[in-house]
């Protein structure tokens, strides 16, 4: 029984140290070229203008990317913990990456592979927005291990609440709708609280 202990101690050690190396040697690699997360930190959305009539219809809307704010405290419980959990599970108890997440994805991908199935995607909301605000949506190795890095960056720097309020305003849900509140209005012609 001793033995079989020091022969898991010894590989975890080892693997612990391979993981170390790794991860240093890529942020060695990648952090020059990361863009900087300001953009994020100064988060300023080109918002829609709309055009009501005295009777309150909306008679025009005047905008590039439909997109109206809401702060995370109006957007409903309801509304957040579906996204939570059709997206993020692991929101609250996550540094940015979910592990589990991509271990899960890893294998289920690989199965898919051979048997011609869809892939899935292991993204947290964190690395969402730092896809959607710093990076763009190349499908690569490199992107994906800016996006990481950064993801980890953000999440010191935001709060989750922060973090949600900028995923949940600036998602594209289709029909031209970026954010819940335009989405809500395009979909159903209702605010979201309705």
């Amino acid at each position: 029984m001793l033995k079989i202990l020091k022969i898991f101690i010894i590989f975890f050690t080892l693997s612990a140290l391979i993981i170390s190396v790794l991860f240093f040697s890529l942020l060695w690699k990648y952090s020059p070229e990361l863009p900087s997360y300001s953009k994020i930190l100064q988060y300023k959305p080109e918002l829609s203008s709309r055009l009501y009539s005295s009777d309150g219809v909306l008679l025009k809307s005047y905008h590039r990317e439909e997109r109206i704010f809401i702060p995370i405290e109006r957007i409903p419980k309801r509304l957040i913990n579906a996204f939570l959990s059709s997206e993020d599970k692991n929101f609250y108890n996550h540094f940015g990456i979910d592990f589990i997440a991509i271990f899960r994805a890893t294998i289920s991908n690989i199965l898919s592979v051979f048997n011609n199935q869809k892939l899935i995607g292991a993204s947290t909301i964190t690395q969402q927005v730092v896809k959607n605000l710093l990076l763009s949506n190349e499908v690569s190795f490199d992107r994906k291990i800016k996006e990481i890095l950064l993801s980890i960056r953000v999440e010191n720097i935001l709060t989750k609440n922060q973090i949600l309020e900028l995923y949940l305003n600036d998602i594209y849900l289709g029909f031209k709708s970026y954010g819940i509140a335009a989405a809500s209005l395009n979909y159903f012609n209702k605010s979201i609280n309705e």
